[in-house]
């Protein structure tokens, strides 16, 4: 499961795609240049904001990505020299992106784009690192392959607090269920369980999601905070619940981690062990 729901390891998954896409620790294998690093060709297409790019290979799909979504990639960078300065392809590791996370070249390119599509975009500095120190210069120049759109939760609209026909537990978990499931066994706290999740403080701000990782996690139930060993013993398979779980039952107000009351939305996808 990722780190943030476990009571003894919850760092904070999205806050390290701020800067996305990284820069590599260590110098990776060279992809030769494309022979138009220098500058776009004549008959790039141009947005408003300066961002020129050429599709390579058509995308497989009609769908493009909207701000809030996270985008599954494999790239490569170039400054227009022709020097590469990061790639996930020589990693052969795609990476997972916020698009509203990233740089605004990036954040704006992608949603040109559609699944299975590959594009070479030429971001000017400003939309790029312009002035950041450590980081490439000038504009620069990107392969991008688009491999998978994971589109985010919604806000709930009653993320705030719980509504009135909650159940509530006497503990204070407050729960409402969103769609029923189709199993009829309950997990114990000893379960091993896959889950779908995503997680909001009562702001509205998302600090915690299962997406991107593929979707699910994986994880035994006693290992979770209180109110996830609590709540998703409700619950059957295939049941999507809301819970709003009390600071008491989260982290407690322990340092770094998420503060006060907590809202989750959980899909219990499978009890794998009882």
């Amino acid at each position: 499961m990722n780190t943030n729901i476990r009571s003894r390891i919850p760092s904070l998954m999205l806050a390290a795609l701020l800067t996305l896409p990284a820069l590599a620790q260590t110098p990776p294998a060279e992809i030769p240049a494309p022979p138009d690093v220098a500058a776009p060709p004549a008959d790039a297409p141009t947005t408003a904001s300066g961002i020129a790019s050429r599709v390579l290979t058509p995308g497989t799909g009609g769908e493009h990505p909207q701000p809030q979504d996270l985008v599954k990639v494999n790239y490569t960078g170039w400054t227009t020299d022709g020097k590469m300065f990061d790639s996930s392809v020589t990693r052969n590791k795609p990476v997972v992106l916020p698009l509203d996370r990233v740089i605004p070249g990036w954040s704006e390119g992608l949603q040109l784009m559609t699944k299975g599509e590959k594009r070479r975009l030429w971001i000017p500095g400003k939309l790029a690192y312009e002035g950041k120190p450590g980081r490439p210069q000038g504009t620069l120049v990107f392969d991008v392959e688009l491999l998978d759109v994971l589109h985010v939760p919604s806000v709930p609209p009653d993320v705030a607090a719980p509504p009135a026909d909650a159940e509530v537990t006497a503990s204070g978990l407050a729960s409402k269920r969103l769609a029923a499931g189709t199993g009829t066994v309950h997990p114990k706290s000893d379960s091993y369980v896959r889950v779908e999740y995503t997680g909001w403080t009562t702001d509205g701000k998302m600090f915690d999601s299962s997406i991107p990782k593929g979707g699910s996690a994986f994880f035994k139930l006693q290992e979770t905070i209180p109110g996830w060993i609590e709540g998703v013993q409700l619950m059957v398979e295939g049941e999507r619940r809301r819970f709003w779980i009390p600071e008491k039952l989260a982290y407690k107000g322990a340092p770094g981690k998420p503060k006060g009351t907590l809202v989750f939305d959980v899909e219990l996808v499978k009890i794998t062990k009882e």
